[in-house]
């Protein structure tokens, strides 16, 4: 009896639509949002002891710091947030945002994860944690990175 084997298939990959800018001529970047997150944004500042700190920059180097030459899960939803794909990072079994969040460094975005009730939990909880713990902006004065994008300001940002 002869067997008939077909040619493996090529394992099938997800397409989205983004923005796309090239770093070099043979490179693209593509920017995702995180779900159910809102860091504080890269110019943003935030107060503790009476003086102003760079938050926002702050939150930009941890994430570039969990991501360093590690490989990125990066898990698309149907979703797009600012004209961006809106995605699950997981880096190393965490996840990115949840990472965030308990760094002190993101607050938890509840609305968005309505389908989601079990992430929506650890998300509240990271976020209790690194309040009872004061962990990064949670140590000070902060404004959500979301009233802070419409030009609400910190009195020392003045």
């Amino acid at each position: 009896m002869a067997s008939c084997s077909a040619a493996p298939q090529p394992p099938k990959r997800a397409t989205f639509e983004a923005e796309a800018r090239a770093l070099d001529g043979d490179t693209v970047a593509v920017d995702f949002r995180l779900l159910g997150v809102d860091a504080f944004e890269r110019r943003q500042l935030c107060e503790r002891a009476n003086a102003c700190w760079q938050c926002g920059k702050t939150a930009q180097d941890f994430a570039a710091r969990a991501l360093r030459d590690k490989t990125a899960i990066i898990q698309l939803t149907p979703s797009t947030s600012y004209g961006r794909p809106v995605a699950v990072v997981t880096v190393d079994g965490e996840d990115l945002g949840e990472m965030m969040i308990r760094a002190g460094l993101a607050v938890p975005e509840g609305k968005y994860l309505h389908r989601d009730p079990e992430r929506a939990s650890r998300y509240e909880a990271a976020f209790t944690q690194a309040e009872a713990k004061r962990a990064g902006a949670l140590a000070g004065r902060w404004i959500a990175p979301s009233k802070w994008r419409h030009g609400e300001r910190l009195a020392c940002e003045r």
